[in-house]
């Protein structure tokens, strides 16, 4: 059962890194680039490490992966809109 969890949690990751990459591709403006890729990013990389922490079990590295996991949820989006926002500045 958990190596099913972690299957479904490890493909889900997998599917919005590919759809991130997709819009990347795709997309014409800058800023539908970025929000592309930080939506999709964030949450590809949250999947991917909740699947490692479910299959490591309770330990002090699920701990740190707890801890990169919240720090990306901060990071990312914070970053993207600091990347649209000087782009938005220097079109202006």
């Amino acid at each position: 059962m958990k190596l099913v969890v972690v299957t479904i949690f490890l493909f889900s990751g997998l599917f919005f890194f590919c759809i991130g990459t997709i819009g990347l591709f795709r997309f014409k403006d800058v800023f539908t680039r970025a929000h592309s890729a930080a939506k999709c990013d964030t949450l590809g990389a949250v999947l991917s490490l909740l699947a490692l922490i479910i299959y490591n079990g309770v330990s002090f590295v699920s701990f740190k992966l707890i801890l990169v996991v919240v720090f990306l949820w901060i990071t990312n989006p914070t970053a993207t809109h600091l990347i649209t926002r000087a782009e938005f500045n220097r079109r202006k």
